[in-house]
Formats: C-alpha cells, structure tokens, sequence
C-alpha cells in the first residue's frame, strides 16, 4: 500500500495538470458515482490536497472528490486524451483540455461537500499530516506522551494513523532503526531524549522518502550502495525486507517478525528492547 510520501507524489503530479484547470470529461467505472460525474464536468479544480493516504481534489463549485488507493488503486497522469493499455479497471478519469489524470483499480472513492469533509469517517479519525508542512517534530513527541497513545507499543502505535496519518509498514520499520528504538518498547517507556530522536526521525524519514521517490537511507549510503551496483531494495531501505542481510550500521543481521499480521523488520542490537 502507498504510503503518506508516495501519496503525495502522486498529488504533485495530479496537481500539475488539474489546478486552475476545468476538467472538460469526467467518467467513472463504479455505478454508485455515475450521479456525481456530471456535477464535476467542466468546474475548475482549485486544488489537490493529502490527508494521510488519501487524496482529496477540491473543485471550484465546492464539491471535493475523495479517494484512498488501499492496496491496488493506483494514479496516472498523462498528456492528451488518448489513455494507456492497462488491464486495470479504470475507476476515475479526469480529463482537462490538454491532459488526463486517471485513477486505476481504488474502490474507495467518494464525493462531498468540502463543508462536511470533517465528517468522512477515515478523515475524521486521522491524526496529523506527516506530509503537512507546518508539522513539527515537538507535536510528534507531546503526541507520544497523550494519555491515548503512551502506552502503546511503538510498532502498533506507528501503523495507527489517529497517532500520525501516512505512516504504513516501510515508515515504520526504517523510522524505529533510525531512532534506535526496538519496535516493543512502548511510549510511556521513553526518556525524553529518545522521544526527541524519534519525533525528529520521524519528520526526517518521511521527508526523506518525498524527496528522494522512496529511498530512506541518507543521501551518502545510497550512493555508496548505488556504486556497488546493490539491488534496489537493498539500497533503498536501511532495514525493511532485507531480513538476514547485515546492519549498514552495526552489521548485524537484519531479523523479521510478524506483528499484528504485518512485517516487521530491525537490527537486534541497534534497537535493544
């Protein structure tokens, strides 16, 4: 599943061809929005905007059209009319005078006044934007010491996006090993300064991945790696899916659990429970 830096690439992209556009065609493939695409066609996009993992287009005339990728749904972008060969299900297409915005195989798509947004049930729920530009890392580490969050375990309480909204199962596992932190300690446990160095690792990753499509290592590693002509994903990440592979810090070998049914990975001795 995308998560809140790939989302948000996806809105840049989306952005650059709809805002300040009219969107001249509108079609959907779910039955249940066929109403809706002809109170969207031919109002202007006033801008695109990321709650989390989902994305909301906010037109003109006060309608936004809501939607979450989930698992399978995907975003593209493309110029002219004339669509790509995909053997997805085309879900939503937006199309302006010179370019296409297309959302492929989402199930989770709606429309709402911009008025009521606050009572989206996903959106109503969410914590802070990690994406949010205004987001500080001193509101990250007050969040850790919320009565609702303290004593949760920090692999649990990472996946919640009532705690921080975009973080899944990649940011999880890289923001603990770049914090040190074994992802069982639990929030109440934490010092100060360790609420500190998670909170900053936690702007600092997520941004990292934005800026650089998905890599979380720092920018002299992945070079490093890139030179050694390392895999993709044993050069992207510092820990997950590199089960059994050393510790670029330590050395130690890389171990995966399963916690909550989801894939966990960390260095055993960087983050001692």
């Amino acid at each position: 599943m995308p998560e809140g830096p790939e989302i948000r690439r996806a809105a840049d992209r989306i952005a650059a061809v709809l805002e300040g556009r009219r969107v001249e065609t509108v079609r959907v493939g779910l039955p249940r929005l066929q109403k809706v695409a002809a109170q969207l066609q031919g109002h202007r996009v006033q801008a695109v905007e990321t709650r989390g993992k989902a994305m909301l287009v906010h037109f003109e005339h006060g309608l936004t059209v809501y939607s979450h990728n989930q698992l399978y749904g995907v975003w593209r972008v493309v110029s002219g009319h004339a669509l790509p060969e995909s053997r997805r299900s085309l879900r939503l297409l937006l199309q302006t005078a010179t370019d296409s915005a297309i959302l492929y195989s989402a199930s989770d798509i709606s429309v709402w006044p911009v008025e009521e947004l606050g009572l989206h049930p996903f959106l109503a729920r969410l914590g802070p934007d990690i994406m949010a530009a205004d987001l500080a890392w001193r509101t990250i580490a007050q969040r850790l010491q919320s009565p609702q969050f303290t004593g949760r375990k920090l692999a649990s309480l990472y996946l919640d996006q009532g705690f921080l909204a975009g973080i899944g199962n990649y940011l999880r596992s890289e923001i603990l090993h770049a914090a040190s932190l074994h992802p069982l300690r639990r929030a109440a446990s934490l010092s100060p300064g360790e609420r500190g160095r998670l909170a900053r690792a936690t702007l600092a990753i997520s941004r990292r991945s934005y800026h650089t499509g998905g890599v979380t290592l720092a920018a002299p590693l992945a070079r490093s790696l890139q030179r050694r002509a390392l895999e993709w994903e044993q050069r992207r990440f510092a820990v997950f899916g590199r089960a059994e592979s050393p510790c670029y810090r330590c050395g130690s070998r890389i171990v995966r659990r399963e916690f909550n049914s989801r894939r966990l990975y960390f260095c055993p001795v960087c983050q001692v429970e």
